[in-house]
C-alpha cells in the first residue's frame, strides 16, 4: 500500500472542523490504496474536545506523535490566572460569560493583550507553533530512513505546518503537497494584529516561498483556488470539504417546534443584526410562530449573540445547548426545521466555505445563509438549491425565507431538500484526494 505523510497539528481527541477533513480523509483513504502515516504533536494545546472522532480512525492508519512546546505558558503568566491559552478560539465557560470566541477581532484591548498580540504577531511567524517546526524536521527525517513515505501533506491552519512538509521537500526530495483549509496572508483575522511592515513582508515571502515550491498546492475553495493559481506556476487543485453519509445514519424524532438550529462556532463578527430583528418582528405579530418558534444553538457562542436575541424579545425562544460532541451536532442538524449559517462580516470571507455547510447540506434542511451574495457560500446553495443566501442587510429575503419555511410548517412540515450533493461525500472527495496523490507521486517518478 502507498503511504502519506499527513503533517497536522489538529488531531483527535481534539475536535472541530479542522480535525475532521483529515480524519476523514484518512478514514476511506485505505480503500483507495493509501495508508494514511499521521505525524502530530503529543501534546497540543485543546480547544475543545470530541472523543468521538477518535473512533473515525481507521486500523490501517499509523499515528506518529512528537512534544511540541508552545508558548502558552508565558502567556497565561502575562495574562493573568484561568486566561485561556488560544488567541484565536477560546473556551465558552457558558450563557452570558465574558469569553469570547474570536478574541483577536474582539472589542478593547487592555495593555497585556495589545502587547499579547504584539507578540503574536512579529514574534511567532507565521504563527505560535513555528517553534514545532526545526524538531520537527530533525524527527522526520531520522524516522523516514526506516519508514518511507510516497507523498507528503501538510494542512494548515496552523501554517507552519507547511514548513515541515517545505523542509522535508527541499532535503529530501519528497512529493509535497500543502492543503490550506483557509487563506494564509488573505485570513480574515490578520489584520487585527499589529504586525510591522517587515513581518507582513516575512509573512508573504514564506506564503509565496510555498506556493512556488510545493508539487501541487491543495485548496478547499474555488475562489482561494483562483486566487492562488494567478501568483504562482504550480498546479492549484480544489478539493472541498464535506459529509460523511455514515454521520447521517441517525434516527431523529422530530418534535412539534419551528427550530432554527445554528451549530459550530458562533462569533460576534458574525452576529446576524438584521435576522434577529426579522425573527422578532415576526415573532411579535404572529402570536402563533411565537409559541413554535425555538433557536438552537449546538456550540461555543459569544456575548453579544445571546444579547442580541434578547434585545429582539426572544430570550424565551432560546435553547442554548453549549458545545456538543460532532455526531450531537449532526443529529441537531437532522432535526432542524431550518438551518442557520452567517459569515464573518469581513469582506475577506468572501472566498470561503465553512466545514459545516456541507454538513448542512446532508441534513437535508434548507439553510439560510448570511453573507455576501456572491461568494463563494451562495454559490454552493445556488448550486445545490439548498437555500438562500441574504446578505447582512437585506431584511427582505431574510423574511421571505422565514415566511416561506412558516408556511409550509404549518402545512405538513418544511420539506427536504433534494439537489444533488454527491459530490461532496467523504467517499468522493477521498476519491479524488487518492487520484491527486497517485497524480503527484507519478509526476516524480516522470521526472526521475
Amino acid at each position: 500500500m502507498k503511504r502519506v505523510l499527513v503533517i497536522t497539528y489538529y488531531w483527535p481527541p481534539s475536535g472541530g472542523s479542522g480535525v475532521q477533513r483529515w480524519v476523514k480523509f484518512a478514514k476511506y483513504l485505505p480503500a483507495e490504496g493509501w495508508q494514511p502515516v499521521i505525524y502530530t504533536p503529543e501534546n497540543p494545546e485543546l480547544t475543545s474536545v470530541d472523543r468521538t472522532l477518535e473512533g473515525e480512525i481507521p486500523y490501517e492508519a499509523e499515528i506518529v506523535k512528537y512534544p511540541i512546546t508552545e508558548p502558552y505558558d508565558i502567556y497565561r503568566r502575562l495574562m493573568g490566572k484561568g486566561a485561556s491559552t488560544d488567541m484565536k478560539t477560546l473556551t465558552q465557560p457558558g450563557k452570558g460569560g465574558d469569553s469570547v470566541v474570536t478574541p483577536i477581532a474582539s472589542g478593547k484591548k487592555n495593555w497585556k493583550q495589545r502587547l499579547s498580540l504584539w507578540i503574536r504577531g512579529n514574534l511567532f511567524v507565521p504563527d505560535p507553533r513555528v517553534g514545532w517546526v526545526r524538531p520537527s524536521v530533525r524527527f522526520l527525517k531520522e524516522y523516514l530512513k526506516e519508514h518511507p513515505v510516497d507523498v507528503v501533506v501538510t494542512t494548515g491552519p496552523p501554517h507552519s505546518m507547511h514548513l515541515i512538509g517545505q523542509a522535508l521537500h527541499r532535503d529530501l526530495g519528497l512529493p509535497w503537497i500543502p492543503d490550506f483549509r483557509d487563506p494564509w496572508t488573505r485570513m480574515y483575522y490578520l489584520k487585527y494584529l499589529p504586525m510591522t511592515g517587515r513581518t507582513w513582508k516575512r509573512l508573504y515571502r514564506m506564503e509565496q516561498q510555498v506556493l512556488d515550491e510545493a508539487s501541487t498546492v491543495l485548496a478547499v475553495t474555488p475562489l482561494v483556488q483562483e486566487e492562488f493559481q494567478a501568483r504562482t506556476r504550480t498546479r492549484v487543485a480544489m478539493i472541498t470539504n464535506g459529509y460523511d453519509e455514515e454521520d447521517f445514519n441517525q434516527k431523529v424524532e422530530p418534535d412539534t417546534f419551528f427550530n432554527i438550529v445554528h451549530t459550530g462556532l458562533f462569533a460576534t463578527d458574525g452576529n446576524p443584526l438584521e435576522f434577529w430583528k426579522q425573527l422578532g418582528d415576526k415573532a411579535s405579530g404572529d402570536p402563533a410562530f411565537r409559541s413554535a418558534l425555538r433557536i438552537r444553538l449546538v456550540g461555543k457562542v459569544d456575548r453579544e449573540i445571546y444579547d442580541a436575541i434578547a434585545g429582539a424579545g426572544l430570550e424565551e425562544n432560546l435553547v442554548d445547548l453549549g458545545y456538543k460532541d460532532h455526531l450531537t451536532a449532526v443529529r441537531e442538524q437532522m432535526a432542524a426545521t431550518v438551518l442557520l449559517l452567517p459569515l464573518r462580516n469581513d469582506p475577506e470571507y468572501r472566498p470561503i466555505l465553512p466545514g459545516k455547510l456541507f454538513e448542512y447540506l446532508a441534513a437535508r434542511r434548507p439553510v439560510l445563509g448570511i453573507g455576501q451574495e456572491d461568494g463563494a457560500m451562495a454559490r454552493v446553495l445556488s448550486g445545490t438549491g439548498a437555500g438562500t443566501m441574504a446578505d447582512w442587510d437585506n431584511g427582505t429575503a431574510m423574511r421571505r425565507f422565514l415566511d416561506e419555511a412558516w408556511e409550509a410548517f404549518r402545512n405538513g412540515g418544511v420539506p427536504p431538500v433534494k439537489g444533488d450533493i454527491t459530490r461532496f461525500s467523504r467517499r468522493s472527495l477521498s476519491h479524488e484526494m487518492a487520484l491527486l496523490l497517485d497524480s503527484v507521486r507519478t509526476q516524480l517518478t516522470d521526472n526521475d
